[in-house]
């Protein structure tokens, strides 16, 4: 198990509940209060308040390193940084240092990523796939210092799959995620959405059945797509 590895598994469930966040929030400012614990989400028409969230860490531009959130010498409220350490105790179990050192230069993470928010999306993609907490959101802070929360609401649950929804998110995944291997991305997605899945009769793809669709999906010998397909079930 790698960080990478993490990151596929967590990949397409996870951007699928990023868009919903956004239909859920959309145009907003956001306020932090760390110590209450307090995150606001304030938009036009209404404020969300999530009593419920995790700090992970912090990604900053001017050491150009990722900081635990459990190695912040900041003193944040244990209920807080809790996720984060129990994240290092996965990366002991696993042997993914990346998740058991206090602080990661950018230089050393998959895909050389040059920016906070990316840093910042890698780190909570993996703490996705460990924790079962899906839902992210970053903010800037400080200097382009970049803060990583994950964090639980009602209203962040996601709706029943549905045909055009499931195809976007699988399009979107393959146009613009980091991802190394699309056949365990899919996969991943798969079982964590409650989709069926099947090999193809020439073990060269995979097919997933949602509620009143399938979608096939041929991969390479390098494991990536090279063909997509969606189909409905009669009545839909």
């Amino acid at each position: 198990m790698t960080l990478t590895d993490l990151i596929d598994d967590a990949a397409l469930f996870s951007l699928e509940h990023q868009l919903h966040l956004v239909d859920v929030l959309g145009e907003h400012d956001w306020h932090a209060d760390l110590r209450a614990p307090r995150l606001e989400f304030i938009g036009p028409e209404k404020t969300l308040v999530c009593e419920r969230f995790h700090l992970l860490g912090t990604a900053a531009p001017g050491p150009r390193s990722w900081l635990w959130a459990w190695a912040n010498p900041s003193g944040f409220p244990e209920e807080l940084t809790r996720l984060s350490a129990e994240l290092r105790a996965h990366g002991e179990r696993l042997g993914i240092p990346e998740l058991t050192r206090a602080e990661i230069p950018f230089a050393e993470l998959p895909k050389n990523p040059e920016h906070p928010v990316q840093v910042a999306f890698l780190f909570a993609e993996a703490a996705k796939a460990l924790s079962g907490c899906w839902t992210f959101y970053t903010g800037e802070v400080s200097g382009g210092t970049r803060v990583a929360f994950l964090m639980e609401h009602p209203d962040f649950m996601l709706p029943a799959p549905e045909p055009a929804r499931t195809m976007r998110v699988i399009q979107q995944a393959l146009a613009d995620l980091p991802l190394s291997n699309h056949r365990r991305a899919l996969s991943s997605y798969a079982a964590l959405r409650g989709f069926q899945q099947q090999t193809t009769p020439d073990g060269n793809g995979l097919i997933l059945t949602g509620p009143g669709f399938d979608v096939r999906a041929d991969f390479n010998d390098q494991g990536l797509i090279t063909h997509l397909n969606l189909t409905a079930h009669p009545g839909q």
